[in-house]
Parts: structure tokens; sequence; C-alpha cells
């Protein structure tokens, strides 16, 4: 597979791009799991999933609307720091799209497959690690 310079320019927004997310996702997460100490609901990662889902919704409207993204900064912006933000956001406005289409139940299906399935793969996944643990 040979990368093209378009291609590699991409990978370095996203990268760039996932990497302020994910920075952002710390401080703002730490910061809102601050102001409530002792609390055991996990406030913190509540707050940046809607952030990330308000600013995902708002960005989208104005791309689709406007146009006022172009490949790359909506990869920069949308994959790179919306992605290392929240994926969260994503899945909401992918679902959001599907319902815009007429697409309910697809919209429905992917609520359901996103939720049950992610929760299910955490549990497969702390299940495995715990059995392999111990099998060491």
């Amino acid at each position: 597979m040979s990368l093209k310079q378009p291609d590699l320019l991409r990978f370095a927004l996203v990268g760039l791009g996932g990497g302020i997310g994910a920075v952002l996702r710390y401080v703002i997460s730490g910061y809102v799991q601050q102001l409530s100490p002792g609390a055991a609901f996990p406030l913190g990662t509540v707050a940046v999933n809607l952030v990330g889902c308000f600013f995902i919704g708002a960005l989208s409207q104005l791309a689709d609307a406007h146009g006022i993204f172009t490949t790359e900064s909506r990869v920069f912006v949308f994959t790179g720091i919306l992605g290392g933000y929240t994926t969260f956001s994503t899945f909401a406005n992918e679902t959001i799209n599907l319902m815009r289409e007429g697409q309910s139940g697809g919209a429905l299906l992917n609520v359901v497959i996103q939720v049950s399935l992610g929760l299910a793969a955490v549990f497969l996944g702390r299940m495995v690690a715990g059995w392999l643990w111990r099998a060491v």
C-alpha cells in the first residue's frame, strides 16, 4: 500500500487534532469531576460527551448548510479534534443523520447495537483479561 501526499496530510491532521482533542477531554473531564468531589457518578465524562455532541451538531450544521469546511479542515476538526475528544459525538451525529435521512429504523438499530454491544464488549474484555491474568 503506497500513501499519496494527500493521505499523509490527512493522517497528520487526524493525529494532530486527535492529540488536541484527547488533551481537552482529559482537562475538561478532570475539571468537571473536581467540581463535585466524592461523586461516584462520572460527571466529567457526561460533560465531555454533551459538549462534544453540541459542537459536532453545530459544526455539522454549518458544514452542511454553508460548506465552511474543506476536506482537510473537516478531517482535522471532526475526525481529529472531536474524535479525540469524544467518539460519542460521532455516534450521536451519525444517528441524527440517519433520522434526517428518514432511516429511523437504522437510527434505532445504531443506538441498540452501539450501546448493547459496546457494553457487552467491555464486559467480555474484562472477563477475558481476568481469565488470562489467572492463567498466567
